[in-house]
């Protein structure tokens, strides 16, 4: 199969009846990446209220996308409830949101449940976000690591009981580690960078990573837990000796980040790294004509690559039952994956911009949105 470029780059809130109204007051927009400035990629005004859970990664970068949109759309809001992606794939999927944010693109099983609520051909994965996962650590007077997938996989697993095990000092030679217990922290719920980090495991570190990637940590596996992004991250600036992983808009203060090895050499976390990971990831097949899942190489050889990253989506549907919900999701689609609203996401949560070719593609995935017939 032909691997696509694509270059460089909570509470459910619930829609009151007649809270969305349009009216019309300009041409179309063929391209479909209109900024927030403009009333809406399609030139049409929209007001109402549209309802989004999911994905804690997108946190900060959601925040941006709402304040701005609102900004250039007097009326108009949109409510997120950063659940963790497992709730938001729910949620579209049962109708109560009208998009879900999500690290992982639907499963089969979820794709196929789709239909019985976004019409025949299901919803639809577009990418929204790219951002590095970082592995995080509190080490005191260690800021700067050297590890392998191995290395992480055992950490992970507890097969590394300290911070001065020969395994991480082999990696690290002339940093003075500590003896201090090693405590691995995940994340307790449904979760897409749980998805995305474990399916690097188990790919990278097949020998030593038994356990299926998954969006649930393995229930066998013995650590501490915490709710969502910030939970982790809260946790391990905490706890001297954790270590977790988390999406790397929310790393910062006292905690180091990874370098990890890629082929012969390591590559430091950057959304440039990310993007050249997404480089060699490939479109995932049986889906909707518009869909953008994409399947990424964790074992990619790329000098520079960063292979933890997640393409973090919109999951939105092909039909709705409203020209109004329609036209609403489409003009906040659109300012999202437009140069605009990217270059707000990589401002406020250090993410990826998508290359002009990619956000072609979303833009036109959004496009074919309709109402059911």
């Amino acid at each position: 199969m032909k691997a696509l470029r694509f270059g460089r780059h909570a509470a459910i809130a619930v829609i009151a009846a007649g809270a969305l109204a349009l009216s019309a007051c300009g041409s179309d927009n063929a391209t479909g990446t209109a900024p927030a400035g403009s009333q809406s990629a399609g030139g049409t005004k929209v007001t109402g209220t549209l309802t989004g859970i999911g994905s804690s990664a997108q946190g900060a970068a959601m925040d941006a996308w709402k304040t701005n949109f609102a900004s250039a759309n007097s009326g108009a809001s949109v409510q997120y409830s950063p659940d963790g992606s497992g709730a938001g794939r729910k949620a579209i999927l049962d109708g109560s949101a009208q998009f879900a944010g999500s690290d992982a693109y639907l499963k089969d099983e979820e794709y196929a449940s789709s239909k019985s609520v976004c019409g025949p051909e299901g919803a639809i994965n577009v990418p929204v976000y790219i951002s590095p996962i970082a592995v995080a650590f509190n080490v005191p007077g260690v800021t700067d690591l050297k590890l392998d997938a191995t290395t992480v996989a055992k950490i992970f697993r507890g097969q590394i009981a300290k911070w001065n095990d020969p395994a991480i000092a082999a990696l690290n030679a002339g940093v003075s580690l500590p003896d201090l217990k090693v405590t691995p922290v995940n994340r307790s719920d449904d979760s897409g960078t749980t998805q995305n980090f474990t399916d690097y495991l188990a790919a990278a570190a097949s020998d030593v990573w038994t356990d299926k990637a998954a969006g649930v940590w393995p229930a066998s596996l013995q650590g501490e837990n915490a709710k969502g992004t910030s939970g982790v991250v809260k946790t391990v600036t905490d706890t001297p000796g954790a270590v977790t992983y988390a999406d790397d808009s929310a790393v910062s203060g006292k905690l180091g980040v990874a370098q990890i090895k890629v082929g012969d050499s390591f590559t430091k976390i950057s959304a440039d790294a990310a993007a050249k990971a997404v480089d060699a990831g490939k479109p995932v097949e049986g889906r909707a004509a518009n869909d953008l899942s994409i399947k990424l190489d964790r074992k990619t050889t790329i000098a520079g690559a960063y292979p933890i990253v997640l393409v973090s989506f919109h999951v939105l549907c092909t039909t709705y039952d409203k020209q109004e919900t329609v036209d609403l999701v489409k003009a906040f689609e659109h300012y999202v994956v437009s140069a605009e609203g990217q270059k707000a996401a990589a401002e406020s949560a250090k993410s990826a911009p998508l290359s002009s070719d990619l956000a072609a593609k979303a833009a036109k995935a959004i496009d074919s949105i309709k109402v059911k017939s």
